[in-house]
């Protein structure tokens, strides 16, 4: 069961100390912030984490610091403060980092695994690791591009500990690809586009069951995969299910429901966990000035917040 909240509020300075809680945390492009919302109720508690050059923050993972870090379209993986979201510092940039998406730690080491995406000009489109301790740069995971990466957006680890990456080819179905973090070195087609029925995947996550969750941000839907083999099991959330506006980032809260960002609909939208049907605006739409979301995820849980 969730635990009590704890809040000591000092009107004066605006500070807030929330005590043992979960918070869920919301990339705003337009705000060029990522958001702490309540991650009980989803009422909008602070602009968490700005400043330090941000720019159309897109993915976001707590580190192994217990500090967050967030995609930045400058071309950098920004560093806050996990407890106050103050900017601490540039974590990772350079080795061909540019427009970076999905971001995970993960592997052997725990490093820090993000996704380059394919500009205009043609650079990026490219998995790149760096150190999860100092941003260190590692290695281009598979740097010949064997599996014939396309855009990615998503990157998630698996329960098989492999990395899984959401490949968004401009036109034509996406697909999921995996690679050994151990080695760098591409391992499957684990959903191949001929038999993933999904366009533009941007969001991805694994389910309660084991089950692969992929959101379709050209058809506002989210569709299911067995997460065993990759098998297509069908539309998991219909199109535009609760005015759902191009589905991005997703995450399971701690009742099993699933949250969907709704991009062009700037707010966070719930689902039933196991029939996908809609619940309601978890996030509604604005709130905090929140605009254009794209991934979310939940801040640590026993953890003290000091907004």
């Amino acid at each position: 069961m969730p635990k009590t909240k704890q809040l000591a509020a000092d009107t004066d300075n605006d500070t807030f100390l929330f005590d043992n809680d979960t918070f869920l945390f919301v990339s705003s492009t337009n705000t060029k912030s990522v958001m702490a919302y309540d991650g009980e109720t989803g009422a909008f508690l602070k602009k968490f984490a700005n400043g330090g050059g941000l720019i159309e923050p897109e993915g976001i993972a707590f580190g192994p610091d217990g500090n967050l870090y967030v995609a930045s379209r400058s071309d950098e993986v920004l560093r806050y403060d996990g407890e106050k979201g103050n900017f601490l510092d540039v974590f990772a940039s350079g080795h061909g980092l540019v427009d970076p998406a999905g971001i995970a730690f993960g592997g052997p080491d725990n490093d820090l695994f993000i996704a380059a995406g394919l500009t205009d000009d043609g650079l990026g489109n490219q998995i790149l690791r760096f150190d999860g301790d100092t941003g260190v740069f590692e290695a281009v995971v598979d740097p010949a591009n064997a599996a014939g990466l396309d855009d990615p957006e998503a990157l998630v680890f698996g329960p098989d500990g492999l990395l899984y990456v959401a490949s968004t080819p401009e036109s034509g179905p996406g697909e999921v690809l995996r690679y050994d973090p151990a080695t760098n070195s591409f391992v499957d087609k684990f959903v191949p586009s001929s038999e993933s029925n999904i366009l533009d995947p941007t969001g991805m996550v694994f389910g309660p069951d084991g089950d692969l969750f992929l959101s379709s941000a050209a058809t506002s839907e989210v569709m299911r995969y067995d997460g065993t083999t990759g098998d297509f099991e069908g539309v998991f959330i219909t199109a535009g299910s609760g005015g759902l506006n191009e589905a991005e980032g997703m995450a399971f809260n701690s009742n099993g429901n699933l949250l969907v960002a709704s991009e062009l609909g700037h707010s966070v939208l719930e689902y039933d966990g196991t029939t996908g049907a809609f619940v309601g605006e978890f996030v509604v739409a604005g709130s905090g000035r929140l605009s254009e979301p794209t991934f979310i995820t939940f801040g640590p849980p026993e953890s003290d917040f000091l907004f």
